[in-house]
């Protein structure tokens, strides 16, 4: 047998020698790895070729195969082997523990993890049942020196990982290894602590001395290890362990962060025990870390690392890198520091009576200086803490925390900059964006994200000091208004001497506007009127009046400051024509003194810019404005005259009159303003020309000039410009009239002006809207234009368009980008000209005013309301425009229809449900059904194509992203149909509301996720438009169908949502009818189907199995049907499907808990659940279990039912001892 087994070796080194050699053909290393396969799979000479490979002489390549082959055995033959091998196996496994291993410095870390995984292999097959002493063997095994006593710490570590963290074992050995565990945790903690001690004491006694190094290293190696078991056990074990003894285990990791060879180790552990959560009471231990000495101790390890972290790349240049490793410390430690900021706001102010700590000033101090740090990634971690100490009830009004706040603040001014691009090289930030960023658009993402989160906690800070926040934003738009510009090293592309957005200037601007809009929401909550700083803001506002430039890019940011100031304009309003005028020069903003086309977004951003703040301070402030209106009313025509053609631009500042129009509370007076206001657009919109135009495809092509050959020399003297503006305009006005006119709030004041038309049958006013009459004017031609668009996709049309435009009808590239979340680069953003040639403009046109038209209509809806649901034959006309040539209408344009259809949804009266909705909902839902169901077929069939094909389609990489957004689109669409089926059919109750979401810590939310995704009985009712809706058999035959096939399609966003909120909401509605037996199967199929597509994901794998279990559990009385589907799941027990059908079906039957029920149910269907691919050809590894240790058994006999006395007082009374 000796020589065979020496034999096999040879072959089996030959063979790894092939694969390991990089000079091996691919036929050659497939064979050799077949050989070893096959080996390890078959042979009976497994072992004792094992442990010949696994010798210390051999080579590490060859060790490791061997120890792979032992743990291949333990993992798939245990369960067959005699006890004796068994035994024999253990012997050996312990041996090579023992003596197999060079010396702890020399040893590879992956024969060390081989080692630990055989032993681990066995402990969670044979302990404790089986191997009782397995504990005082492994600590025997540490007196072997440091090589076993880390193999020792590796085997404990792995151990808690497979069964607490990983769970890689049956419930009930699991169960018994956990209870075992924490039985003996006060031993392994301190056999733990006294080996961390020792190694940690003699490394410090040996680590100066040059003649001691090796031995010093080995100790520091096994430090290491134990501090990585202990960070593996202190997430779990309680509390008590980890505070007993005065918290010496805390203690001792404070100290192991001044070890430059440990503290990494040291600050994970920490990390991890300060941000245990559990009973507050046995958390206050954790207070002691506020002492001066655990806080002395971090600052100091901090300081230390942070001038270790940075170091030179050569004595030559200046350049700088990272030590990750010293970083990597650096955010542990900034982590603790958070984690412990975290207990103390639980523990100050709660029922455990804990102090604020003495030295709560040392402790911000030192957060304060993470905040200050270089690196973006620190600064954004100290947030949430920042957060927490600002909005704390208690800790918020104490001095110290007042103090900081302002100083925090005064932070804030440098952190609000965006600087530290990796790419760049002109910030300190940048060396630690190399690190923690790829590029600068990932950088980019990082900061807007950040940026966002520090601008939350500015406004927490601003709350507690309002006037010292308002100092420093006074003081730092002053300075930028006295500093010149500089445009920094990259300037514009699109004008000489202008500002890039990563000019100097720009950034401050930019970062003093976000301070700026922070400060100026809160000023005015936080303060009494009295104590604004009235005059000095004021004098703020004049500057900025004043201050003029023609950069686009500041002066974005000082519209922005505009209209953060203007709240304080109430009190002195003699400043608004001065405002007003700085605005309306804004909304005509050119670079230069001609009209140069095409412009930059930047200038375009600038106008839009003023029409928004515009708009916004008319909506917020229009009481405020009404003594200007004659002036505005009078710029705007002034404006509207002077201009060829007009644009969104005006069409926004007509929008801001009739927000104004609002406060004259008087139907009559605003209906003539409206009117005056809309005459001309209305007499342009409906007139016959118009009409023409907008109801005759081939001149509506024409009219725009999309069959026009155009060159880029003339695109600008063309008249089709002029009409795509006419049309644009007309739209942009009719959307802005007819979303912000508006009668009055208060009933009463709506009565005496007029605007409530009558009563409606339950009491409840009819409200006039001043702008219906213009509205509906507009609508047949609006109608015509849908009507139109759909039509422009048919071939015929499309065979109109010209060679320029023949692609007019594609998703622009910039929608394209959101669609597959790419990102766009950085100056394209600003610096680009918004249309880059002909086709771009006329896409950009077509899109937005098919989006506009829908706009428009939604509007309507929910502005007019019973002057928009009263108009004759509505729904006819919606669905002969909205719904003509829909089967040509690409994917991109539907999803306009599709959401501003549950605009009218939510809008809707319900005495309009019948005549209008479902009119409209019906047919739609009907249609969308097949289409999807197409488009999904053609989506799966593309993605089970052979691997021949799927190389040629790789190639053509056009192709590919075609597909991809394809596919995409798809995606969006249905979920933008099933979101309209929701809120047309789903009353959502029960649930809790945001704010209360809000508190729950993210960690516990993201552990109690998959319980929370499926509640026992889902919480939605039908809403009253759904009840409609089902009273007609097509129409809910139709949503159903949708509902159920939706399932299986192939994205998993969409199947969660449906199975957890839809499907059973609709079907028990109608399980109560006379259901056909093939359409509760089909129901059924379906979502066993879809856990075959969606299984692998377990929160869909949650609900899908729900689902699952409601059907069969309401259904199989009455369908026997069901039971036939379950028997042809694979592999399903049909004694379990029939022990759970008596439970179901006979009343007599005992009942068990809902959770074995479920258990149970999953267990039935476990056939049917889909794999990953990398689980589908992964070998199981079954874990037999071993006879429970902690279960009592269950006595034979009912102790109620045969006791004597049967009253409460007999079943208690001490005599009862068998209870």
């Amino acid at each position: 047998m000796a020589d065979q087994v020496a034999a096999m070796c040879y072959q089996l080194i030959k063979a790894l020698n092939v694969m390991m050699d990089a000079e091996t053909g691919q036929v050659y290393r497939l064979e050799a790895l077949k050989f070893c396969e096959e080996f390890k799979e078959t042979s009976s000479f497994c072992v004792p070729c094992a442990l010949k490979l696994a010798d210390k002489a051999q080579p590490a390549v060859v060790r490791h195969f061997g120890l792979q082959i032992l743990e291949h055995v333990i993992k798939f033959r245990w369960n067959n082997m005699p006890q004796q091998e068994k035994v024999q196996l253990k012997e050996c496994a312990m041996h090579l523990l023992s003596t197999g291993t060079h010396s702890i410095l020399e040893e590879e870390s992956h024969i060390k993890d081989g080692l630990s995984r055989i032993t681990v292999e066995m402990i969670k097959r044979e302990w404790p049942q089986h191997w009782p002493d397995m504990l005082k063997e492994m600590e025997a095994l540490t007196s072997n020196g440091e090589a076993q006593t880390e193999l020792v710490m590796l085997i404990l570590l792995r151990l808690a990982e497979d069964v607490i963290t990983f769970q890689t074992l049956p419930t009930q050995r699991r169960r018994d290894i956990q209870q075992t565990l924490t039985q003996n945790m006060e031993s392994i903690f301190s056999f733990m602590m006294a080996i961390l001690h020792l190694n940690v004491e003699e490394y410090r006694k040996l680590k100066g001395s040059p003649e001691h190094e090796l031995q010093a290293r080995a100790h520091c190696r096994v430090a290491v290890a134990t501090l990585n078991t202990l960070a593996g056990y202190i997430d779990w074990v309680s509390l008590v362990y980890i505070t007993s003894g005065n918290c010496h285990l805390l203690e001792m990791l404070c100290l192991l962060l001044s070890e430059p060879e440990l503290q990494l180790e040291a600050a994970e552990c920490l990390l991890i025990a300060i941000s245990r959560k559990g009973k507050l009471e046995d958390r206050k231990p954790f207070m002691l870390l506020f002492d001066d000495v655990a806080i002395d101790y971090m600052l100091s390890a901090a300081q230390s690392a942070d001038g270790l972290a940075i170091c030179m790349k050569s004595n030559e240049s200046q350049a700088v890198d990272v030590v990750e490793r010293r970083y990597i410390f650096l955010k542990r430690l900034c982590q603790v520091l958070c984690a412990l900021g975290g207990q103390l706001c639980s523990l100050v102010g709660s029922d455990v009576e804990v102090e604020v700590p003495a030295n709560l000033s040392k402790y911000m101090e030192a957060l304060l200086a993470f905040t200050t740090h270089s690196s973006q990634f620190l600064k954004k971690t100290t947030l949430p803490t920042w957060g927490s100490l600002f909005r704390h009830e208690a800790l918020c009004k104490d001095a110290v925390v007042v103090q900081m706040a302002a100083k925090f603040l005064r932070t804030s001014m440098t952190n609000l900059v965006k600087a530290g691009f990796p790419s760049r090289d002109d910030n300190p930030s940048c060396q630690y964006s190399c690190v923690d960023f790829d590029s600068d658009e990932d950088f980019n993402f990082f900061f807007n994200s950040y940026r966002a989160q520090l601008g939350l906690v500015v406004r927490f800070a601003c709350r507690i000091v309002p006037l010292e926040a308002f100092q420093i934003a006074a003081e730092w738009l002053q300075y930028q208004i006295s500093s010149p510009i500089d445009t920094g090293a990259i300037t514009s592309k699109t004008a000489e001497g202008l500002c890039s957005f990563l000019s100097p200037s720009v950034v401050q601007w930019d970062a003093m506007t976000v301070f700026m809009e922070c400060m100026a929401t809160q000023i005015f909550k936080n303060l009494e009127e009295e104590k604004l700083p009235i005059d000095q803001s004021m004098e703020l506002l004049q500057a900025v009046l004043n201050y003029d430039t023609k950069d686009p890019l500041i002066l974005s940011c000082v519209l922005t400051n505009v209209s953060a100031l203007f709240p304080f304009v109430i009190h002195r309003p003699n400043f608004l024509p001065q405002i007003l005028y700085k605005l309306f020069k804004a909304v005509t903003f050119e670079v230069g003194q001609e009209n140069k086309a095409p412009r930059s977004r930047a200038v375009k951003n600038v106008r839009r810019h003023a029409c928004s703040s515009i708009i916004k301070i008319c909506r917020d402030y229009p009481r405020v404005l009404l003594p200007c209106f004659d002036m505005f009313y009078n710029h705007v025509k002034k404006l509207c005259s002077s201009q060829a053609t007009l644009s969104q631009m005006e069409s926004s500042l007509m929008e801001s009159l009739v927000l104004i129009s609002n406060e004259f509370k008087d139907f009559e007076k605003q209906k003539a303003f409206i009117d005056e206001l809309m005459a001309s657009v209305v007499a342009d919109w409906t007139s016959e020309e118009m009409r023409h135009v907008l109801s005759t495809p081939a001149v509506y092509l024409s009219f725009v000039g999309a069959d026009q050959v155009v060159t880029e020399q003339n695109k600008d003297a063309d008249t089709s410009g002029l009409n795509r503006a006419r049309l644009s305009f007309c739209l942009y006005a009719m959307m802005g009239v007819v979303k912000r006119a508006r009668w009055p709030a208060d009933l009463e004041e709506a009565k005496a002006g007029g605007f409530v038309g009558g009563l409606t049958p339950t009491g409840a006013p009819i409200y006039r809207n001043p702008c219906t009459a213009q509205f509906l004017a507009f609508l047949p031609n609006l109608l015509a234009l849908i009507r139109t668009q759909n039509s422009l996709f048919t071939p015929e049309n499309m065979a109109r368009l010209s060679e320029t435009f023949s692609r007019a009808h594609d998703v622009m590239d910039a929608e394209k980008n959101v669609v597959l979340g790419l990102s766009q680069n950085l100056l394209d953003l600003y610096d680009t000209a918004v249309y880059k040639s002909n086709l771009e403009r006329m896409q950009g046109f077509l899109s937005t005013l098919y989006d506009n038209c829908f706009h428009v209509l939604g509007s309507a809806g929910v502005s007019l309301q019973q002057d928009f649901y009263t108009i004759e034959r509505l729904s006819e006309e919606i669905a002969g425009s909205a719904f003509s040539s829909l089967d040509h209408v690409p994917d991109h344009r539907l999803r306009p229809m599709i959401h501003i259809l549950a605009f009218l949804v939510l809008s809707c009266p319900q005495e309009y449900y019948n005549s209008l909705l479902c009119p409209l909902l019906g047919p739609l839902f009907a249609y969308m059904q097949q289409r999807l169901n197409v488009k999904w077929q053609l989506i799966s069939q593309r993605t089970s194509v052979n691997g021949e094909d799927e190389e040629v389609v790789v190639c053509q990489e056009s192709h590919v992203t075609q597909e991809m957004l394809e596919e995409q689109l798809v995606r969006l669409l249905t979920r933008e149909v099933l979101d309209l089926l929701s809120v047309s059919c789903i009353s959502k109750k029960g649930h809790e509301p945001a704010a209360d979401k809000e508190e729950i810590d993210e960690e516990d939310m993201m552990m109690d996720s998959a319980q929370t995704a499926s509640p026992a009985q889902p919480t939605e009712e039908l809403s009253e438009l759904g009840k409609d809706l089902f009273k007609h058999e097509n129409i809910y035959m139709n949503m159903l169908t949708l509902t159920f096939t939706s399932l299986s399609w192939k994205d998993t966003t969409n199947c969660h949502r449906t199975a957890s909120m839809v499907c059973w909401t609709l079907l028990r509605q109608v399980i109560g009818g006379n259901l056909l037996p093939e359409a509760v199967t089909w129901f059924y199929t379906s979502v066993l189907r879809a856990l075959q597509v969606h299984g692998q994901h377990e929160v869909c794998n949650s609900t899908l199995s729900q689902l699952a279990m409601l059907i069969y559990e309401n259904l199989r009385a009455r369908y026997p049907e069901l039971r036939v589907v379950m028997t042809q799941i694979p592999n399903i027990s049909v004694e379990a499907l029939d022990q759970y059908d008596h439970r179901l079906l006979d009343p007599n039957a005992q009942k068990v808990g809902d959770k074995k029920r479920k258990d149970h149910f999953r267990k039935l269907i476990e056939g049917t659940v889909g794999k990953a691919l990398c689980q589908q050809f992964r070998k199981e590894v079954h874990i037999r279990n071993l006879p429970s240790l902690y279960k009592n058994p269950k006595p034979d006999k009912d102790v109620v039912q045969n006791s004597e006395a049967t009253g409460l007082e007999a079943l208690f009374a001490p005599e009862k001892n068998t209870l």
